[in-house]
């Protein structure tokens, strides 16, 4: 019989080694150092078959379009996606997205001075869904919190042309539209415990121990 990549990859997480595997590297639990009252993305990497269908519903839902005074959803170009599917060969398809780390690097790296009325910098934390927001009147450009995000977790800050912090995600106002229309159920909208492994990792890090999982 022959059998595919998802079918081999599915076929051994149902197997004993599987367990081991599971239970190692946390395959359902993809997510960052927060705390129990933080919802995020949470992906599990033995569904994924990089259809990039999350790429294109985000930029859709993040990116509307008025027609005639109506809000619809725009076009769906995966550059403008907040979710970004990695693909590597041996083949392996590992969505990121922001992990809304609960400390918050890029926020920390952010120069720019507190407000003295709101206490937030040019990139603060959203106080209802803490995901990270950008003030586009008050950022400069500087690109830290993007060298933060990159250094210290899996570098999923992407600077616009005038530097700008792009990418980090919106969780679509509580109802995440990349887990609403993932084909393969992938993707899940789950409170965030501290103890859930991989999270804050680099796609190449994340490939790297599912390739020895899967492939060695």
């Amino acid at each position: 019989m022959t059998l595919s990549r998802k079918d081999f990859i599915r076929g051994m997480l149902l197997g004993s080694a599987g367990v081991a595997v599971t239970s190692q590297l946390g395959l359902m639990t993809f997510s960052f150092s927060g705390t129990n009252s933080i919802k995020a993305i949470v992906i599990d990497y033995s569904k994924c078959t990089g259809c990039r269908t999350c790429e294109a519903v985000c930029s859709a839902s993040n990116h509307p379009v008025s027609i005639a005074g109506e809000a619809l959803p725009g076009a769906g170009n995966p550059d403008y996606s907040n979710i970004k599917v990695w693909h590597f060969n041996p083949p392996l398809d590992i969505p990121v997205t922001c992990f809304i780390c609960a400390d918050a690097p890029c926020i920390a790296a952010c120069p720019v001075k507190p407000d003295a009325v709101t206490g937030r910098k040019a990139l603060y934390r959203d106080e209802v869904f803490q995901t990270i927001q950008n003030d586009l009147n008050r950022c400069i450009g500087c690109q830290s919190c993007a060298d933060a995000c990159r250094e210290e977790r899996g570098g999923v800050i992407f600077p616009d042309e005038l530097g700008q912090p792009q990418r980090m995600c919106t969780l679509c106002q509580g109802n995440p539209q990349c887990v609403k229309y993932c084909p393969y159920e992938a993707l899940s909208f789950l409170e965030i415990t501290p103890d859930m492994p991989l999270r804050g990792m680099s796609p190449e890090k994340i490939n790297q121990l599912l390739t020895e999982a899967y492939y060695q």
